[in-house]
């Protein structure tokens, strides 16, 4: 079973992502801010991690910098997810180490394509 870091600061939108890819065969953990993020990377060594850009302590962007800077999770695919989209946020996320990028509210087919391209075979 695939290990899925979903690092989100909103309850309900973590508790919702949590449920639909449990149901879809997953096994979820969740971080509420990027610091925590960056630690349970190290700790729950996931399968990839979905992060939020817009986070408390450490933004989503500072906290893939981390995890992608450091030799025990800098191999893990990481998905970034915005409820606020502007033009350049793809570009920004990408830039910083992310291997995608995605809109919330999360469309869970096309979440679920990406997921699966970025798991290990």
């Amino acid at each position: 079973m695939n290990k899925i870091l979903c690092v989100e600061d909103d309850d309900d939108g973590a508790f919702m992502l949590k449920q639909r890819l449990q149901r879809k065969g997953f096994d979820v953990v969740i971080a509420v801010n990027g610091e925590e993020g960056i630690a349970m990377a190290q700790s729950e060594q996931p399968d990839l991690i979905l992060m939020d850009i817009d986070l408390p302590v450490i933004n989503g962007l500072d906290a893939t910098r981390q995890i992608k800077g450091a030799s025990e999770t800098g191999s893990i695919p990481i998905i970034a997810l915005t409820a606020h989209a502007m033009i350049g946020d793809r570009e920004k996320a990408l830039e910083a180490g992310c291997d995608d990028f995605d809109t919330k509210p999360v469309n869970l087919s096309g979440l679920l394509d990406k997921i699966r391209a970025l798991l290990p075979a």
